[in-house]
């Protein structure tokens, strides 16, 4: 596959993204399209790990008797 016309200031910020995860330019592109076209289920798995720093500590409000219910 070969991009043509891709604009320089692009050109310059996928070549730091590569230098940033220690990876070639192809290697990242193909990294992006990877993460563009992923299943869905997998979508699912990483919003929810990207939640886990939202978790935290919470009081449940004390729940009142249950009622009686009458089944004649």
């Amino acid at each position: 596959m070969t991009i043509r016309n891709l604009p320089e200031p692009v050109r310059r910020s996928l070549k730091e993204r590569a230098a940033a995860h220690n990876r070639s330019m192809e290697a990242e592109v193909r990294a992006i399209l990877e993460d563009s076209v992923a299943p869905r289920a997998d979508f699912m798995s990483r919003w929810v790990a990207s939640t886990e720093a939202l978790r935290g500590d919470f009081e449940l409000p004390e729940r009142s008797p249950a009622r009686s219910v009458e089944l004649s």
